[in-house]
């Protein structure tokens, strides 16, 4: 039966198991500094290890805003004290803040995190001369949220006129609607062009926004590239009536039609990478009407196991999985040393078992907002060893509590 031997003497029986690299998550909001309420970074990074994700990429929109050299340094800070996963921390671009953008040091920066569209925290870009100069003078990768505000904002008016302010939750959907998305994420594609900017658009959607990408050539090719969310793949509008604001995200759940099409776009390579948006909230703050509940919700710790159910589901394969998750977020982003097994790498690993059966239930929810829109799942796939830098950092729901999380490093990638 195989084995792995570590320092120390520690032997980890892995028979019938899985041993993948850790998953590097390009897309998550931990909520600190400013919103610890919701979650922090030692709370949401023990339920990313608990998930098998080694590596995170953190946004800007926490408070205060990260739009300056000194606030992206006291993140890190932050996360040298507390991290037990792997960090980096984008910067967020503002309408007035070029110049600290240009004074990133991108061999450890993520990237520029670009909001075309008002989300949570309002950190919307709308000048246009600001958008040309971003995409002009930026060298490194401009991560990019898209919908169109002149869209919604018309959507909303449409929807209050009928129903006040007691609009359903499934009109969500409706207002941040497909042509609000297509909109957007063709301005960033075009601005990308006319710059030859290396641009990564965030959370696709919508199929019709499938067509802006191309899955003919290699991703070592590609300087346009786009993500799609855990659950853009699993949801649907169908689901508003069972989950509520459980399941607002902005870009919204679309339709089924749009999630297949996702999903095929996964497989065929016009789709780069899987991974969260990972944004908590209070479960009393979601528990409200359309336009008051905050818009995201908790996926960390689940991301791997939802995927691993589509395998069970013979629509995707683990070695797909492990491409999408692990080893396309480090080629696309240029990350050194990791998203592989790999003689002289990083020891960012998890072990999964495919034959192990759980349920989400709030004892087993480790997000600091203590819930999941998996309550009551049932998963066919479980975590259960995950290693950072060579350390054992969770075994079977144990933890090692001493941070053990590194700055991850990028190389250039022009």
């Amino acid at each position: 039966m195989p084995v792995f031997a570590f320092e120390g003497n520690e032997v980890i029986d892995a028979g019938g198991k899985y041993l993948l690299p850790g998953v590097i998550d390009d897309h998550v909001h931990f909520r600190e500094p400013g919103l610890t309420h919701k979650g922090d970074i030692c709370s949401e990074s023990r339920a990313a290890v608990a998930g098998g994700v080694t590596s995170y990429m953190e946004m800007p929109n926490t408070v205060p805003q990260t739009t300056t050299q000194e606030r992206l340094a006291e993140k890190f800070a932050l996360a040298a004290q507390k991290s037990l996963a792997n960090y980096s921390f984008y910067i967020g671009a503002a309408n007035d803040n070029l110049d600290e953008l240009l004074k990133t040091d991108f061999s450890k920066t993520c990237g520029v995190k670009l909001f075309m569209g008002s989300s949570t925290g309002n950190m919307m870009v709308n000048d246009r001369s600001m958008l040309g100069n971003i995409f002009s003078s930026v060298p490194a990768l401009i991560a990019v949220h898209c919908e169109d505000e002149t869209v919604i904002r018309k959507n909303i008016d449409l929807f209050r006129a009928k129903y006040g302010e007691d609009v359903p939750i499934a009109c969500h959907a409706a207002i941040r609607n497909e042509d609000a998305c297509y909109r957007s994420s063709a301005l960033a594609v075009e601005l990308a062009h006319k710059h030859n900017a290396r641009l990564h658009v965030l959370h696709l959607s919508t199929a019709k926004e499938l067509q802006l990408f191309r899955k003919d050539i290699p991703l070592s090719q590609k300087r346009i590239t786009a993500e799609v969310c855990v659950h853009h793949l699993w949801f649907s509008d169908a689901d508003y009536e069972r989950y509520g604001a459980r399941i607002k995200w902005n870009p919204a759940i679309k339709t089924a039609d749009d999630r297949r099409r996702l999903f095929d776009a996964l497989l065929d390579g016009t789709v780069d990478v899987v991974a969260t948006d990972h944004a908590p909230h209070a479960l009393g703050e979601k528990q409200n009407t359309c336009f008051k509940a905050p818009s995201g919700g908790p996926m960390i710790q689940h991301s791997l196991a939802a995927m691993l159910e589509f395998y069970h589901d013979h629509r995707i394969s683990i070695e797909q999985i492990v491409e999408k998750m692990c080893h396309h977020p480090a080629l696309l982003f240029g990350v050194k040393e990791r998203g592989f097994i790999r003689t002289g790498y990083r020891a960012d690993l998890t072990l999964v078992d495919t034959a192990h059966q759980w349920q989400i239930a709030p004892e087993n929810i480790l997000y600091k907002c203590g819930w999941s829109p998996f309550e009551g799942q049932r998963f066919r796939s479980a975590v259960t060893h995950t290693w950072v830098n060579g350390n054992l950092a969770y075994n079977n729901g144990i933890f090692n509590e001493n941070p053990c999380g590194m700055a991850l490093e990028f190389e250039d990638r022009k």
